[in-house]
């Protein structure tokens, strides 16, 4: 039975790292005015830093005794603050209040832990969807939408966008293998990469209209003819229907 053996003599230790998970940074979302609840190192720095925003100030009360007080260090250069507590602070949490420098409002409250050293990573939806607001107003909506095949033809980044890689499988409309590649996502557009393959026996000739729904705005094929086994990408653009775009 040395089978067995093995693994009865495997199990304290798997025990002891499910027990014992390693700490990971965390990421947090949240809204103006709304509370951030995370997890600070009892004993080493905790590092805060807002996506797209940096801290501008810190509001916390002071007990008046250092042993019995954490402490909130501002880094100027990245806009991230850094806390630290003292091994001799009584209180379970620790709570304070935070303004950015776009001019929103945080409450962070946090237990303390008997952890490592910590990142907790901070992001306000509303951040990115004002930057892509801006970026998509910059011009007419006909244009905006041809500048959004054009950065998704480059692989570009959109300030405010979110894009997805797609792990969708293709799928078949008759001859023609359709492949959702990537999907970026803004405030009022939403474009689309897909992947055509010509499994047929016989050439074919790809229109806009075969691949455009009715609100599309700009379609885009990079090779509109493709022979037996042949590949191409295609660009979709419309409205996204979480807003309109003025």
């Amino acid at each position: 039975m040395p089978q067995l053996r093995r693994t009865a003599a495997a199990l304290p230790l798997l025990a002891a790292l499910l027990a014992s998970p390693a700490q990971a940074d965390q990421f947090k979302q949240t809204a103006d005015g709304g509370t951030i609840e995370c997890s600070v190192s009892a004993r080493e720095l905790t590092r805060f830093a807002l996506v797209g925003d940096q801290f501008a100030s810190v509001s916390k009360l002071s007990t008046g005794y250092p042993y019995n007080d954490f402490a909130v260090t501002n880094e100027p250069v990245r806009g991230d603050i850094y806390v630290s507590v003292p091994e001799t602070y009584a209180a379970a949490k620790i709570s304070f209040f935070a303004t950015t420098k776009k001019g929103y409002v945080y409450k962070l409250a946090c237990p303390v832990e008997r952890i490592e050293a910590q990142q907790v990573f901070i992001t306000n939806p509303a951040i990115a969807r004002n930057d892509a607001t801006r970026w998509e107003t910059e011009t007419p909506l006909g244009e905006t939408a041809v500048r959004l095949v054009q950065a998704m033809a480059n692989n570009a980044a959109i300030d405010g966008y979110r894009i997805r890689q797609s792990a969708a499988l293709p799928a078949r409309v008759g001859s023609l293998e359709v492949q959702l590649i990537a999907d970026y996502r803004g405030a009022a557009l939403t474009g689309k990469v897909i992947h055509l393959t010509n499994r047929g026996n016989r050439p074919m000739t790809i229109t806009e209209h075969d691949l455009a729904p009715r609100d599309a705005l700009a379609v885009a094929i990079a090779n509109p003819a493709l022979e037996p086994g042949a590949s191409t990408t295609a660009y979709v653009v419309g409205p996204n229907g979480e807003q309109t775009h003025d």
